[in-house]
């Protein structure tokens, strides 16, 4: 009887709704803010002669992501936290300047797209893989592409070295397996958690490599192969110019990019 009576009274439908609606104007009031600094950046940047650069910076993005995920929280999930920065960022992103999407690969990559840009960007469908990348060539571009049996539409990547893959979708684990890249001419960098993408031209089965990899202490997978080319996962930020990839089975082969590891694993 002692226990039931120290517990707190639960607080009326009314109150709770209350505290709610308070808490509803002061997130307006500060999302609005926020969205007017993004204005401020962009006069900043431009009175320091960086009005012309794509404003999407990855790795810091994850960092942000990581850092809030990693504070202390009763009741709110990954999946809200992460929705509600990404929407956040994404209108910063194209308040800043120029900010396009370009995506192939159905329905799926146009969610994938939207999660992890927000609805902020315009968005454009594309017929094939090569609109999409050529797309990204512009300014303020991204391709979102789907990985696919039949297209080893990455693998253009290697003779376009500014062409980079910076994101791997879905970002959190819980929504599904990596289903689609985004590519941009962007600046890629280690964030201390992330996985590099690595293609190589090596015929017969994918396992030699892995085992060649594996002796150079390259943690590996396969993801897709098609049209002769293999692309892998490694684990960790990897160079362009890594010895040990250099080393790797393969004539024609290098790395393509890298992005942040699930933010919930």
């Amino acid at each position: 009887m002692a226990d039931a009576e120290s517990k707190p009274a639960a607080q009326s439908l009314d109150v709770v709704r209350a505290r709610i609606d308070e808490i509803d104007a002061e997130l307006l009031r500060l999302v609005d803010e926020r969205a007017g600094l993004a204005t401020e950046v962009a006069k900043a940047k431009a009175a320091a002669g960086e009005g012309d650069r794509f404003a999407l910076r990855p790795g810091r993005e994850a960092h942000l992501l990581r850092k809030l995920l990693a504070r202390g929280r009763r009741a709110a999930s990954p999946t809200l936290i992460v929705r509600i920065w990404r929407e956040l960022i994404g209108d910063s992103l194209s308040r800043q300047g120029p900010f396009h999407l370009s995506v192939w690969g159905g329905s799926r990559a146009v969610e994938l797209a939207r999660a992890r840009f927000g609805a902020a960007p315009r968005l454009a469908l594309a017929a094939k893989p090569e609109d999409a990348l050529a797309a990204a060539r512009s300014l303020g571009g991204v391709a979102v592409i789907a990985l696919a049996r039949d297209s080893a539409w990455w693998g253009r990547l290697l003779a376009e070295p500014k062409l980079k893959v910076f994101a791997a979708l879905p970002c959190l684990a819980s929504w599904g397996p990596m289903s689609a890249l985004a590519v941009a001419e962007v600046d890629v960098e280690p964030t201390g958690s992330d996985v590099t993408f690595w293609v190589t031209d090596a015929s017969g089965p994918a396992a030699p490599i892995l085992t060649a990899l594996s002796r150079d202490g390259v943690a590996a997978s396969l993801m897709v192969e098609a049209g002769g080319l293999k692309l892998f996962t490694l684990a960790g930020y990897y160079m362009a110019d890594d010895e040990r990839l250099a080393r790797a089975p393969g004539g024609l082969s290098g790395v393509i990019g890298a992005a942040p590891s699930p933010l919930d694993v």
